[in-house]
This record gives C-alpha cells, structure tokens and sequence, in this order.
C-alpha cells in the first residue's frame, strides 16, 4: 500500500506522541521534500524534527514535477507541501492520502484521490486495537489544546465509532 502524507497528519502525531501508529498502520509513509522541509525547518520544533529525521518508516520522495506542483499552487491557493503530496498521489499513485486541510481534501476528492484525516486515522487505530476509547479521547483533547480545529461532525463521528463498537 502506497500512502503519501501531507505534513498536518504528522503534526498532529507527534503531539499526542504517537507517531508510531503512522507505521503500525501504515508500514511506510511517503512523503514530498516540501513536506519534510516543513516538517523539519522550524528551529523551534528541533525535538520534533529530529523524530521524523530519525524515523525510518517515512520516506521523502524528491522528484517532484514542479511545473505540476506550481500550477496546482496557483490554481487551487495550496501550499508546496499540500501541492507536493496531491502530485504524488494523483493518478494512481497512491493508495491513500494522508491530509487534514479542508481545501487540499476538497482539491484531492475532486481529482479522485482516496483521503484519510488525522482524525480518520485515529479511528483506524481504535478500529485495529491499537488505542482503547481513553487514549482516543485523550488524543483529541491533546490536539484540541494545541489549537487543532476539529470539527464537531468529525468528533462526533468518532464517538459514535469508539462508543458503539
């Protein structure tokens, strides 16, 4: 299974220090050299930079069409790594796409690309008895208290998930 990963996933399972449910899940996580660089330029995040550098689970992929990537940043308003990541997944590329942003996920649903979010995710890792309902839960306050927009359809869904199951 291909998955590529734009950078807010990642983010987001560093702060609930669960990085680790990325490859439990996934085996390997693709992503951009604009994602990296995001991910690992920020010398207030140097811990966090140096997990995803240490973490050989995630691969940067480095050749990106660039005339690609810009005319998508000019036509849709995305960032480089959101652009870099919907280039390598569309067409086939990959399986799935990791991504939070509502307009990347609207660009990335209009072209066909399968998506997943942050919050997806968790209820995968639920799903697959890699969290129980307190560590779900907890996760979302985590993210919640570090200013992650989650919205309430979302939240709710996951409830539902982990409260029925």
């Amino acid at each position: 299974m291909i998955v590529i990963s734009d950078t807010t996933p990642i983010i987001s399972f560093l702060k609930i220090n669960r990085l680790d449910l990325l490859e439990k899940l996934f085996c390997t996580v693709q992503i951009p050299k604009g994602v990296f660089a995001e991910l690992t330029d920020n010398p207030h995040y140097k811990s966090e930079a140096e997990i995803v550098m240490a973490s050989d689970f995630i691969q940067v992929i480095d050749k990106i069409d660039e005339n690609y990537v810009s005319l998508l940043r000019r036509s849709t308003g995305l960032d480089l790594g959101e652009s870099e990541a919907i280039y390598l997944s569309d067409g086939g590329k990959a399986d799935l796409l990791l991504m939070d942003e509502v307009r990347g996920r609207e660009v990335a649903m209009r072209m066909g690309i399968k998506i997943m979010g942050t919050i997806g995710i968790l209820g995968l890792a639920y799903e697959d008895s890699l969290l129980s309902k307190d560590e779900v839960k907890d996760a979302i306050e985590v993210l919640r208290d570090s200013g992650r927009h989650i919205s309430e359809r979302l939240y709710k869904q996951l409830l539902d998930l982990i409260e029925n199951k």
